[in-house]
């Protein structure tokens, strides 16, 4: 998800596969004659508080054998393509991921300075490089710092 806000422009829905790789119609249609409750169905390959949730957003949780395969087939569908709109974020003050900074084209890619002004170095976040979360920020940050450090 965090990875999603990289993309996310404010306004778009977000479509999430809640069970990847996994079909979630056969386990609703192996329980479609038990009296089990659709969110301890879905327990079990969901966190509890989840399914509950996710349960209360159709109406709320009731016996398997309550609902008919057209009702198995959409809630199957839901689950592999839920879909939410993200009404803004936490702002700056909260961000993993931002955006945007001095052009690549403007640097030199051997020294990092820029074209224009010599002397004058970037490096790291304040360049225009996003990376996927998981250190690959940290990674740039050095490997930018250590590059410019070379001919500063």
């Amino acid at each position: 998800m965090l990875q999603a806000s990289s993309y996310w422009k404010e306004g778009d829905a977000l479509v999430v596969d809640l069970l990847p790789d996994q079909s979630e119609a056969d386990l609703l249609f192996e329980h479609h004659s038990s009296a089990k409750e659709l969110a301890s169905i879905l327990d079990q390959k969901l966190p509890r508080r989840f399914a509950v949730e996710w349960c209360a957003s159709l109406g709320g949780s009731k016996p398997a054998n309550r609902y008919s395969r057209k009702d198995l087939e959409e809630i199957a569908y839901g689950l592999h393509h839920w879909t939410i709109r993200p009404s803004g974020t936490e702002g700056f003050g909260k961000a993993e991921v931002t955006m945007g900074g001095v052009d690549t084209d403007d640097l030199s890619s051997k020294t990092m300075e820029a074209r224009t002004v010599p002397g004058l170095y970037f490096v790291g976040e304040c360049v225009d490089v996003t990376g996927w979360l998981g250190g690959y920020n940290f990674q740039w940050a050095w490997s930018s710092g250590w590059v410019a450090g070379q001919y500063v």
